[in-house]
């Protein structure tokens, strides 16, 4: 089963609500038994539609300093340097890139000193501008709508549909949009592995 049907959606929309709810719960929610449901989400975790079960943790809460919205206006190309430059920064939560080159970060920043305190993303030299407000709500509303399961082939890139294939190479799954794609991938992987 490749697509993702309606007791998969309920199932997503709950654990986005709350993602350590029991599978009994989720069981009783959706009308099926817990093994059921935890074959489901391990089917989910295995296409990649949930990548992880993770901490969402306010660090404002646990940091003093003024929590605020920054703007960063990066040269062009050089906005994953600056990423980087931010990741081991102290109070960053989260750091968006945009296709114009503008990274948009949430951080708790100690007495207001926004540029001392990402200074790592300065000492790049590919920062243009800045541009700083404090934040005075943070709402988070994850939404799943109507999405559809879009797999890739691992061999050409097609959209893999209903009559795909799954192989299991290495331990690892792979999904492949005809048993052509799937049988190319296979002889190059076993001659990989014969050459290794």
């Amino acid at each position: 089963m490749r697509d993702i049907d309606d007791t998969d959606r309920e199932l997503l929309r709950l654990l986005l609500e709350d993602a350590r709810r029991p599978y009994s719960e989720l069981a009783e929610t959706v009308d099926l038994s817990p093994p059921a449901v935890s074959d489901r989400v391990e089917r989910l975790s295995e296409l990649g539609v949930i990548e992880r079960f993770t901490l969402d943790m306010s660090r404002s809460r646990l940091l003093e300093g003024i929590r605020l919205a920054v703007t960063l206006e990066v040269e062009p190309g050089a906005t994953a340097a600056v990423r980087d430059a931010l990741a081991g920064v102290e109070g960053v939560e989260h750091v968006f890139g945009t296709a114009d080159a503008r990274l948009f970060v949430i951080a708790t920043v100690p007495d207001a000193e926004v540029r001392e305190h990402l200074a790592p993303a300065f000492e790049t030299g590919a920062v243009e501008g800045l541009d700083v407000s404090p934040l005075v709500a943070d709402d988070r509303y994850p939404g799943l709508g109507e999405a559809t399961l879009g797999l890739e082939c691992a061999e050409c890139g097609n959209t893999v549909t209903s009559e795909g294939v799954t192989a299991t190479l290495g331990g690892e799954a792979y999904e492949f949009c005809c048993e052509s794609c799937e049988t190319r991938f296979r002889q190059r992987y076993e001659d990989m592995k014969q050459g290794a």
